[in-house]
């Protein structure tokens, strides 16, 4: 895992993003912000359990689908599963060590 600052790379309302290897941070304080960075690594870790590239087409069909579903972006991207699951869990000191594989299935239904 690599992080990385990149301001301009993160879209408005956002504190950072995750491509694995790479957390990429809008602001430099973020590093050192344990709620994004667990954030950020929960997304690590689901990006290696789909091996990374169904990782993505599984996010972008199901924002898709929340999209139709909520009627409003925020909203959708709120509700994908893999982030359902970050957010959930991104206080969560011990989660990841204790996290089950493809956890994020339990956060497909509503």
């Amino acid at each position: 895992m690599f992080v990385t600052v990149a301001k301009y790379l993160i879209p408005k309302g956002f504190a950072g993003l995750t491509v694995f290897p790479f957390i990429i941070l809008k602001d430099r304080k973020n590093i050192s912000n344990p709620i994004i960075m667990q954030h950020e690594k929960i997304h690590i870790q689901q990006q290696m359990e789909l091996l990374i590239l169904p990782f993505f087409i599984w996010y972008g069909i199901e924002y898709f689908i929340r999209i139709l579903q909520y009627k409003d972006k925020h909203t959708a991207y709120r509700n994908i599963s893999f982030e359902r699951e970050a957010y959930a869990n991104e206080s969560k000191e011990y989660f990841l060590r204790k996290r089950r594989f493809w956890n994020f299935l339990n956060y497909m239904k509503q």
